[in-house]
């Protein structure tokens, strides 16, 4: 059987296994998480050999900080409050309507389709399959054919931890991939980039299936001249550098006041000597994925500086040939039509581009496409509440960037360019159900007197049901 024909198979019968069962009890849903859960916990360190191994170089702290630590703690908080978010809601009905009254019922969807990408396989495979568990729904998933190691790997837990009409993953190429968002699933999470995101969506919409789309793009950072750049250049070099770069809300640009972009510069190259003092030979430094991967990253350094801007490697070691890692590098005097002013950088290069102040730092923001995530550094309230009224993003982090990502208790998701949808704790699990409202008519009402035929008495209804609205 081809890859293709299997994962149409195990779609049928998740299909036919929710068919069977449509509304899993609590019981239930909290049984599979916690298998979830021990299935995460038991093999961490295997996940981490498996990362690594397909990365090249990984950071195992990294690992169990942004993928295992990620996903266990939402699988706890989720377990937690599960009881709740099940409950049926009791919205309120309009006067003219009393006795009667409203439900909202939370139900499964059915199949949940997850497509994962590379950079963080583990969470962004197991993260959207928190709240698709948790809603009820069966799931399947399809990992990175760039991490081989780890899809592998994964396919295999699972299949020990769940039966395949719960929960299985299909392992294949681009190829399997597109035959995957085109099959009739109830719901499709895809992580990626904007480019794939419009052709999952173009695939999804015979089926017409609900999409949730995390795409990324380029998140700037706005330096406010309140700032302290010494605060923050230490919390933008982690948040660039965490997984050398490769991290979908990663600041992709800075944009600081006119005068400042090699005071900060300067500033960040101190912190990274700091955080890391090596590169090759440091296990906390992460490698690009790919030898592809990495040589665009190059192409894009060598064009800025053809055009005329300035380089300042973060980091004085000259990497062997052939070396997966990447020496973190600032660019100066970017030009808007290079293409790392255009592309999503995805790795440890980071423009600093010179603005004068707030006005026209947001103006630059707003000329692009809405980003995945926004970071601002400053003291200044009133500017900082300008930027975050005038600025549309996915999310943002003040003072700091990504921790955004990791508030379980607030959605997570793009706008624009950047995706469509949230997950994320409860938002998560409103994703992946259908809350159907029911209205419960009561045995006394005076809903005939608006049937015909009609009259006076219907005029006199029609007038009354606009005033108590």
């Amino acid at each position: 059987m081809t890859a293709q024909a299997s994962a149409a198979s195990l779609l049928a019968a998740q299909a036919a296994a929710h068919a069977a069962e449509p509304t899993p009890d609590r019981a239930m849903r909290v049984d599979r998480l916690t298998r979830l859960q021990t299935l995460i916990e038991f093999h961490a360190l295997e996940f981490v050999q498996a990362i690594a191994q397909d990365f090249g170089q990984r950071s195992s702290h990294e690992t169990l900080l942004a993928e295992v630590g990620m996903v266990s703690s939402a699988i706890i908080g989720t377990r937690r409050h599960l009881k709740r978010w099940m409950r049926p809601r009791r919205p309120a009905t309009a006067l003219a309507y009393w006795p009667a009254h409203n439900r909202l019922l939370r139900q499964p969807l059915g199949v949940v389709g997850i497509v994962a990408p590379w950079n963080y396989p583990l969470q962004l495979s197991l993260g959207p399959a928190v709240g698709a568990l948790a809603a009820g729904n069966r799931v399947l998933i399809k990992p990175s054919e760039l991490t081989p190691v780890f899809s592998a790997l994964l396919q295999r837990l699972v299949s020990q931890y769940f039966k395949p009409e719960e929960m299985a993953v299909i392992c294949g190429d681009a190829e399997l991939a597109a035959a995957f968002v085109a099959l009739p699933f109830d719901h499709l999470v895809f992580t990626g980039s904007t480019a794939v995101g419009r052709k999952v969506a173009a695939a999804a919409a015979p089926n017409l299936t609900p999409l949730t789309l995390e795409l990324g793009g380029k998140s700037p950072v706005i330096i406010d001249a309140s700032a302290d750049l010494a605060v923050a250049a230490a919390r933008i070099a982690f948040g660039k550098l965490l997984n050398a770069g490769q991290t979908c809300i990663a600041p992709d640009y800075l944009l600081v006041p006119r005068g400042q972009g090699r005071v900060l510069a300067e500033a960040l190259q101190r912190e990274v000597l700091r955080m890391y003092p090596t590169l090759e030979a440091n296990p906390d430094y992460t490698a690009i994925i790919s030898p592809r991967h990495r040589a665009r990253l190059q192409q894009m350094l060598d064009e800025a500086q053809t055009q005329g801007a300035t380089l300042v490697p973060l980091s004085a070691e000259q990497l062997a040939a052939g070396s997966r890692k990447f020496v973190p590098t600032v660019v100066l005097n970017p030009k808007p039509g290079m293409q790392l002013m255009r592309e999503e950088i995805f790795g440890p290069v980071l423009p600093i581009v010179e603005v004068d102040g707030a006005d026209a730092a947001i103006a630059h923001v707003k000329a692009g496409d809405r980003p995945l995530a926004l970071y601002w550094f400053g003291r200044d309230a009133a500017r900082r509440e300008q930027v975050l009224r005038e600025t549309i993003s996915g999310g943002v982090t003040v003072n700091d960037c990504l921790w955004h990502f990791g508030q379980e208790n607030q959605p997570f998701g793009g706008v624009g360019a950047s995706g469509m949808g949230a997950y994320h704790g409860e938002t998560g699990f409103r994703t992946f159900s259908k809350e159907k409202p029911v209205f419960m008519q009561s045995r006394f009402n005076g809903i005939a007197l608006l049937h015909p035929p009609y009259g006076a008495t219907f005029e006199r209804m029609l007038k009354l049901l606009k005033l108590i609205a």
